[in-house]
C-alpha cells in the first residue's frame, strides 16, 4: 500500500466570505503554503494536522485528500482515468461508498451522470483486484469521494471528514434560514469576541432562535473543540486504510482535558432573549446538548420587553431574519426599527453591536451607520455582518424619536374605500357572530379585486394574506395598493397585532417551509368546545383551516361512540372535536413530525389522553394500503399537491382521489360514513366512485356567513357503502384484487389483519 507522505496537500472547504478567517485558522493549526481560493483554502500538513483541522475547524465545512486532477478530452476519461486511480490504497471492497459530484460541462451535463462514471470506475478496479465491489450507500457511507468538475479539469478527493464539520452535534432541529454553526463562528470572530472574551466582556443574543450564536461563543470562551461533540457522527477518516487511531485518540484526550478546564473557568454572562415560546424550548435543547446549561441562560422576552443591560460591557451579536416579498417585510420591518432604537437608548457606550442581514433595504430602518461591514454566505443568500461602536454621538437622537408623535396621515381614497368594505362586511356578520360566538373568522377575500388579500381575525389579531400580483402589475403599483391594505387595517383595526403573508403557489420543499417573523403569534383560541393552538407569524397557514369550521363541527356532532380515523391530520383540530363529541377512540394520521407535535400539543390543550388519541406518522396512500384498522367516521382531507420526500409517491388530488377514496372505504365499517374534502378549485369527482358508493355532495352545508362570498374554498362529500352491498372484509379483499393493488397473497395477510381487528376493536390504532 502507498501511503500519504509526510506533507501532503489537503483542501479544506468553507461557506463562501469565510476564506481568509479560514486560512488564518489554518494557519494557528499548525498549516503550511496556505493558499485561499473560493470558497475553500488549500495548506499542507502531516496527517496529525488534518485531524486537528477535523477536530479543532470552527470554519471548515469539510477536509478533502485531493487524489487526482483529470482533464477531459471525451466522457470515458472520466471513468478511464478514475480506474487508475489507487483506490485500494484508501479502502477496500467490504467498505460502503458515496461518490458527489459537483459541476457540469459539455461532457458531462448531469451531476448523476458525473458520479456513476466515478462510481463505476472505484467499483470496476476494487472488483478486479480482490474479486468483490464496494456496495453504495447514499446516508451512511463509510468512505465519500467528492468530484469537482471546473473549467473541463475533475478533481477528485477522497472527503476525510465525512459529515460536514460545522454538525457539532448539539443541534435539536434544523429551521429554514437558520445560520450554520460555522457561520456563526465566523461571526463571532469578525466581531472580535475573543479578545473580548478574554477581556471578560458579556454576550447577548436579543432575538437567539436556536442559541446557535451564543453556543458557538461559550465554546469559543470556553476553547472546547467543536469536534469534541460529535459523538454520533462518524468521520471519514474513520474506514480509511491510512487512518492513525492511535495519533486520533491522543488528540481527543487532549481536546477532552482543554474542555474540562475551559468549562470550569468560564463565567461569563452569556444569555439570549427569544420570544417564540417553541424556539426557546429548542435552544434550552441546544445548550443541553452541548453540556452548557449552567453558562448560557434564555429568557422567553421579545425584542420590544429587551432594555439594558445588566452588564457594563459587551458583544451583542444577532441575525436579523431573512424577508421575501411586500408581506415578509411588512413583518420585520419594525422589527429592525425598533432594534435601532434599543441600541441607541442602550447600548451606547462599552458595547459593540453586530448585525447579519440579508437584506439591505431593511437593514436601512436600524437608521445608524455601520463602523465595518463584512459580507458572508447563508448558503446561497449573501448577508452582510454590520458591526456599530461607539453610538454616544447618536444617543440624543433617541429622546427625540420616541417622543415625537408623526402627524396622522389622511387615508388615501383606496385605502378609505377599503376601510370602508371591511366596516361593511363586519356589520353584515355581527348577527351571525354574536349568535354562534365565533372569535376567529375571515373578514375580506379580495373582494375588491386591486386589493387582492384574505384579511383574518384570530381575537383581536389581524392575519393577512396578499395574494401574489400577476406579472402584468407593475412592481410600483403593487407596492402602493399593498401600502394602501396596511393604512385600511390600521385604521380598521389601530390597535390590533398584524401578521402579513404572501401566498403564491408553492412548490417543492417551499410548501410548508417556516417563514422569518418579527414577534411570536403563537395564540390559544376557542372554537366551540375545543382550544386550539394557532401561529399566525411562523408559517403560511396558522393551524386551523377556518373554512373547514362548520365540518369539524359536524364531525364532533356525528363522533359519540364512533371510531374515528383523520388522515391527512395536519394539527388533527377535527380530531380535537371528534374527541369532545365522545369518540371512542381517534386515531390521526401525518407525515409531518412539526403537525404531529402541533397536534400533541392541542391534545393537551384540551385534557385529552394520547392513549385514547394516538398520533401516527406516516404516509397515508402507504397506510390505506397495510394498516390495521376499522372505523366508523373518517375524515378525508388530502392536500391538492405534495411531492414531500417523506411520501413514496407524489400526490395528486384530481388523480389519485379514486384510489383515496376506495382506501379510505376499505377502512370504513358497513354503517359508517366518510367525509372526504379537498380544496382544489377544479376538482371533479369521478363518476366510478358515485357508481360504487352513496356519493352526497354537502359543500353548501359546510359553508358559514364568512366565506358566503367563495363558495369553491372547498368541496366536501359524505360518502357510505351502498344498502345492497354493505362490504364485509370478504369483498373489500375482491375489490382491492380487482384493482390490482396486491398479490393474492397480501390479500390473504390484509385479510388476517381485519379478523384481527375485528375480534379486538381496540387494536385498530396499530401500525400494521
Amino acid at each position: 500500500m502507498n501511503k500519504i507522505g509526510d506533507q501532503p496537500s489537503w483542501l479544506a472547504t468553507c461557506p463562501k466570505g469565510l476564506e481568509e478567517l479560514l486560512a488564518e485558522e489554518l494557519l494557528e493549526l499548525g498549516a503550511e503554503q496556505v493558499k485561499q481560493t473560493i470558497a475553500a483554502v488549500h495548506f499542507k500538513g502531516p496527517l496529525t494536522l488534518a485531524y486537528r483541522v477535523c477536530l479543532w475547524s470552527r470554519l471548515a465545512s469539510r477536509l478533502l485528500l485531493p487524489l487526482a486532477q483529470i482533464k477531459l478530452q471525451s466522457a470515458d476519461d472520466l471513468y478511464s482515468h478514475c480506474m487508475e486511480i489507487a483506490w485500494e490504497d484508501h479502502f477496500s471492497s467490504a467498505n460502503s461508498i458515496r461518490v458527489d459530484f459537483v459541476g457540469t460541462s459539455r461532457l458531462i451535463d448531469h451531476t448523476t451522470f458525473g458520479a456513476q462514471r466515478v462510481k463505476d470506475a472505484i467499483v470496476d478496479r476494487l472488483r478486479n483486484l480482490e474479486g468483490e465491489r464496494p456496495s453504495v450507500d447514499l446516508k451512511t457511507p463509510d468512505i465519500r469521494i467528492q468530484a469537482r468538475l471546473h473549467k473541463g479539469v475533475v478533481s477528485v478527493a477522497l472527503d476525510i471528514s465525512g459529515e460536514s464539520l460545522h454538525h457539532r452535534g448539539y443541534r435539536h432541529e434544523q429551521s429554514r434560514g437558520a445560520i450554520q454553526e460555522n457561520l456563526a463562528a465566523a461571526l463571532l470572530l469578525r466581531s472580535g469576541w475573543t479578545q473580548l472574551a478574554r477581556q471578560g466582556a458579556a454576550l447577548l443574543d436579543p432575538m437567539c432562535g436556536g442559541a446557535i450564536l451564543l453556543i458557538e461563543g461559550a465554546m469559543l470562551a470556553a476553547d472546547i473543540a467543536p469536534g469534541a461533540l460529535r459523538t454520533a457522527h462518524r468521520y471519514g477518516f474513520f474506514a480509511w486504510k491510512q487512518h492513525n487511531m492511535e495519533a486520533w485518540e491522543k488528540l481527543q484526550t487532549e481536546a477532552q482535558q482543554r474542555k474540562q478546564k475551559g468549562v470550569e473557568a468560564l463565567t461569563l454572562d452569556i444569555r439570549g432573549y427569544e420570544a417564540n415560546p417553541r424556539m426557546v424550548d429548542m435552544a434550552m435543547q441546544n445548550i443541553q446538548n452541548a453540556g452548557l446549561d449552567e453558562h448560557i441562560r434564555i429568557v422567553h422576552k421579545s425584542l420590544q420587553q429587551f432594555g439594558k443591560p445588566t452588564a457594563e460591557k459587551g458583544l451583542l451579536l444577532t441575525s436579523l431574519p431573512y424577508a421575501e416579498g411586500f408581506s415578509e417585510q411588512e413583518n420585520v420591518k419594525p422589527l429592525y426599527a425598533k432594534l435601532g432604537q434599543v441600541l441607541l437608548k442602550n447600548f451606547t457606550t462599552h458595547w459593540r453591536v453586530g448585525v447579519l442581514t440579508g437584506n439591505a433595504e431593511l437593514a436601512r430602518e436600524i437608521d445608524l451607520s455601520p463602523t465595518k461591514q463584512y459580507q458572508f454566505y447563508n448558503g446561497a443568500t449573501p448577508n452582510k455582518l454590520l458591526l456599530f461602536d461607539d453610538l454616544r454621538s447618536k444617543s440624543a437622537l433617541i429622546e427625540q424619536r420616541l417622543q415625537t408623535t408623526p402627524p396622522r396621515q389622511e387615508l388615501s381614497e383606496g385605502a378609505q374605500m377599503l376601510l370602508n368594505r371591511l366596516n361593511k362586511n363586519q356589520r353584515r356578520l355581527s348577527k351571525w357572530l354574536k349568535k354562534s360566538g365565533v372569535t376567529c373568522y375571515r373578514l375580506y377575500d379580495a373582494d375588491m379585486p386591486e386589493y387582492a388579500v384574505a384579511v383574518d381575525l384570530y381575537g383581536d389579531a389581524l392575519h393577512v394574506q396578499e395574494y401574489a400580483a400577476p406579472p402584468s402589475v407593475p412592481e410600483a403599483q403593487a407596492r402602493q395598493r399593498f401600502t394602501e391594505v396596511k393604512q385600511a387595517l390600521k385604521a380598521y383595526r389601530p390597535n390590533a397585532q398584524i401578521f402579513f403573508k404572501e401566498r403564491r403557489k408553492q412548490k417543492g420543499s417551499h410548501q410548508y417551509h417556516k417563514l422569518s417573523s418579527a414577534n411570536s403569534g403563537v395564540l390559544i383560541i376557542n372554537e366551540g368546545p375545543a382550544r386550539l393552538e394557532v401561529n399566525l407569524s411562523d408559517y403560511l397557514d396558522t393551524g386551523l383551516f377556518l373554512d373547514h369550521r362548520p365540518v369539524r363541527d359536524m364531525i364532533r356532532r356525528m363522533a359519540k361512540g364512533k371510531r374515528f380515523l383523520n388522515l391527512f391530520c395536519y394539527t388533527a383540530a377535527a380530531s380535537i372535536h371528534a374527541a369532545l363529541g365522545g369518540a371512542e377512540k381517534t386515531l390521526s394520521i401525518d407525515m409531518s413530525n412539526t403537525y404531529l407535535d402541533w397536534a400533541r400539543r392541542n391534545f393537551e390543550l384540551n385534557g385529552l389522553s394520547e392513549k385514547q388519541n394516538p398520533l401516527m406518522r406516516a404516509d397515508c396512500l402507504e397506510w390505506l394500503k397495510r394498516g390495521i384498522g376499522e372505523f366508523d367516521l373518517i375524515f378525508l382531507d388530502p392536500p391538492t399537491f405534495s411531492n414531500s420526500k417523506k411520501m413514496q409517491a407524489v400526490l395528486d388530488v384530481q388523480r389519485d382521489h379514486i384510489e383515496l377514496i376506495r382506501g379510505a372505504m376499505q377502512k370504513l365499517t358497513g354503517e359508517g360514513t366518510l367525509i372526504f374534502s379537498n380544496n382544489f378549485r377544479k376538482f371533479k369527482m369521478d363518476d366510478v366512485i358515485a357508481d360504487e358508493f352513496v356519493v352526497s355532495n354537502i359543500t353548501g352545508e359546510t359553508l358559514d356567513p364568512d366565506f358566503g362570498r367563495n363558495p369553491r374554498i372547498h368541496h366536501v362529500w359524505k360518502i357510505t357503502h351502498r344498502k345492497d352491498k354493505r362490504m364485509k372484509a370478504s369483498d373489500r379483499a375482491k375489490n382491492k384484487a380487482r384493482d390490482g393493488d396486491a398479490s393474492a397473497n397480501q390479500e390473504k395477510h390484509h385479510l388476517g389483519h381485519e379478523r384481527m381487528a375485528q375480534r379486538g376493536k381496540n387494536n385498530f390504532w396499530h401500525k400494521s
